[in-house]
């Protein structure tokens, strides 16, 4: 069936009503990428506050012929959610979508709405007296949608696993228009193909997640933070076992800082005052949840620091006293990110490696990327307990950094995911594959799990109208 947008638009309005259909004006927060690689322009966003009201307009645009652009709070560093230049695409937001449906306190789950803001989630959890441990930079305004669409990390992955291992259940409507209420709370359910874990992570490009049944866990006694600097990467890495050792599932988080990303905070942020980065060409923060008391978490800690200082995988530490402390110390961390935005425009690399081999990989593309441009800047950090990097690198101090990134992005990306791939990693942990990444995919993915994933596509999607030229870089068919 042709596209007629006039129609599309009248259905789409009485569908969710006129003052949900927004098709005028500046519409850059729904359009434009976080990180402003791209202004795309929508036939509409539309802002259904119902999921029947989301079926209904997948129903309409599956009828029209319209491709569908799924969009949470807009955060993604991929660019994954956000329309193509057409005019032609359909931007469906969720965020009115924001309730918590149900709290079940004796299954230690609640279900919530895609549109929920990560943090809000968050505090929902702890009026309740539970946990929901997702935690990431972004949380103030990203959507659980989003999270669950992306596969969100975050800071801890090591204790309790990616957004796909949070997540018990799913309400989902397909391209079709349905809705597959799958929003169990069941922790074993053996009765076929696991459709919960297909729509986790594929971007929107197979269903609009509109709902989900997640874990909550109790509230740990006591939550200390630690801040050392140590030698090497090699060091970090010998940290991390100690810590793991001695710790065990009290380990919650463990992020990895080097020199320059800590000196562009001090830079950009001297207010935030850094700990112990001058000396030291990288720093760790730790995070100890201990379930028994704030004296048992100190004590395991120094022992842990003291351990370390012995066998020299840390040369200065310092615990934070205070949960003020501890927050600064966290928000050094998060702030390395708006520092480097701050020192201008960079490429970002969100990999994965097995955490053995971070420390050789970081050496070798040190070097590569040294020997290939003069005067580089690396910002490398990230998530060490996991295996995640954000290998990122800013374009040399003086120059003109639009006309580096267009001028070496390709090859510096192919040289890091080059690198990745020789060493058994993922040239995606957290981001997912938006469209930012899609013509990379094919060079570092099997041609089986690409063929498979094809298939799965046709199968669910045979118009190719959901998020259409993200994760496969697939088009919209043509229009009958």
């Amino acid at each position: 069936m042709s596209l007629n947008p006039a129609d599309l638009l009248t259905t789409l309005r009485h569908t969710v009503g006129t003052a949900h259909v927004l098709t005028d004006g500046d519409l850059s927060v729904y359009e434009q990428d976080w990180r402003r690689r791209e202004h795309g322009r929508a036939l509409a966003v539309v802002r259904p506050g119902s999921t029947d009201e989301v079926a209904a307009v997948v129903r309409a645009c599956t009828a029209a012929g319209a491709s569908i652009v799924p969009q949470g709070g807009n955060t993604g560093l991929a660019v994954g959610s956000v329309p193509d230049g057409s005019g032609t695409q359909v931007l469906l937001s969720l965020k009115r979508l924001d309730h918590v449906r149900a709290i079940d306190t004796a299954n230690l789950t609640f279900t919530v709405e895609a549109g929920c803001i990560l943090q809000n989630l968050q505090a929902a959890a702890q009026d309740a007296g539970f946990l929901f441990p997702l935690s990431l930079a972004a949380e103030g305004s990203c959507t659980i949608g989003g999270n669950l669409a992306t596969n969100a990390g975050g800071t801890q992955v090591l204790r309790y696993g990616n957004a796909r291992e949070l997540c018990l259940g799913l309400e989902v409507v397909t391209p079709q228009g349905q809705v597959w209420e799958g929003l169990s709370g069941l922790r074993k359910d053996n009765t076929g193909y696991d459709l919960r874990d297909l729509f986790i992570g594929s971007e929107g490009t197979l269903g609009i997640i509109t709902a989900a049944t997640l874990k909550l866990y109790p509230q740990p006694a006591a939550r200390l933070t630690a801040w050392a600097a140590v030698p090497s990467m090699a060091a970090a890495v010998d940290l991390l076992g100690l810590a793991q050792q001695r710790l065990a599932a009290g380990l919650t988080g463990f992020e990895v800082m080097n020199q320059f990303a800590l000196s562009l905070v001090d830079k950009h942020y001297p207010q935030l005052r850094v700990p112990l980065w001058r000396d030291t060409p990288w720093c760790v923060l730790l995070e100890n949840s201990d379930h028994e008391s704030e004296a048992h978490a100190r004590t395991q800690f120094e022992a842990l620091l003291e351990a370390a200082l012995e066998v020299g995988c840390v040369t200065d530490a310092v615990v934070a006293e205070s949960l003020a402390q501890a927050k600064g110390l966290w928000h050094i961390r998060e702030s390395i990110p708006l520092a480097q935005a701050e020192e201008g425009l960079n490429i970002k690399h969100d990999i994965s490696l097995p955490v053995s081999r971070i420390p050789t990989f970081v050496a070798e593309t040190d070097a590569a990327l040294a020997q290939a441009i003069a005067g580089v800047r690396l910002v490398n950090f990230g998530h060490l307990g996991d295996g995640n990097l954000h290998y990122n690198v800013q374009a040399p101090e003086g120059g003109d950094a639009a006309q580096f990134l267009q001028r070496e992005e390709d090859r510096i990306n192919t040289l890091v995911f080059d690198h990745v791939a020789r060493h058994g990693g993922s040239i995606s942990a957290e981001h997912g594959i938006g469209s930012l990444k899609a013509a990379k995919l094919p060079h570092y993915k099997s041609p089986v799990a690409l063929g498979l994933m094809r298939t799965i596509k046709q199968a669910l999607d045979p118009q190719g109208l959901m998020n259409p030229g993200r994760v496969l870089a697939q088009r919209p068919a043509a229009a009958a």
